[in-house]
């Protein structure tokens, strides 16, 4: 027959624990029947050298919520925490529950509103700028709604908006796009020529 260290320690608890509930009845009913209230029993000492009966309580509680709070792998305020929520809630009060986090600071509709600033791109006659930058939209978020972000929160801010980082081609503020159309229907006015040494190669 196998004895495993939970039968060692937990049962032993339990026993204990049974013992003490068994002898703080028999306080109880001892008071009753000597017509006293029970709570003179609280400060009582058997040796004067001896803890009051409500801390030599409270040590047994204790080392039994530790010592099985150590056996699971749990502090025992956790521990305890999870004694309660079974106690209330059954089973379903043990499982894990995700944790909620600190609130957005910028709601739905900020979010939405910031989306399509990144979508429309910079006001180039305003701000000078051809692209958005990480800092340059940290400070467009906090001029616009009054809300500061380091450039690395607003990177998973707009990965969490469905949006990526994307290195755009450098080009100028003031590029004439209907130019540079026009040049590549053209073409270039160059015409190639064989070079002199390979003329020479062939003769």
């Amino acid at each position: 027959m196998t004895h495993s260290i939970h039968d060692s320690t937990v049962g032993t608890f339990n026993r204990l624990l049974g013992a003490l509930d068994r002898i703080l009845t028999k306080a109880e009913v001892h008071a009753e029947a000597r017509k006293f209230d029970p709570a003179n029993l609280l400060q009582a000492r058997l040796f004067p050298d001896m803890l009051p009966f409500t801390r030599q309580v409270q040590i047994a509680c204790d080392m039994a919520k530790s010592g099985a709070a150590r056996l699971a792998g749990m502090e025992r305020q956790a521990l305890r925490d999870a004694v309660v929520r079974y106690n209330t809630e059954g089973l379903a009060g043990l499982r894990n529950r995700p944790h909620p986090g600190p609130a957005p600071r910028l709601d739905e509709r900020c979010r939405a509103a910031l989306r399509q600033v990144v979508l429309d791109g910079p006001d180039v006659e305003s701000t000078g700028l051809s692209a958005w930058t990480l800092p340059d939209l940290c400070r467009e978020v906090e001029r616009r709604w009054g809300v500061r972000y380091h450039p690395g929160h607003m990177s998973k801010l707009l990965r969490g908006l469905g949006l990526s980082r994307q290195k755009a081609r450098p080009a100028h503020p003031k590029v004439d796009l209907e130019a540079q159309a026009a040049f590549a229907k053209r073409g270039s006015a160059r015409r190639w020529k064989p070079s002199a040494r390979r003329i020479r190669a062939s003769a």
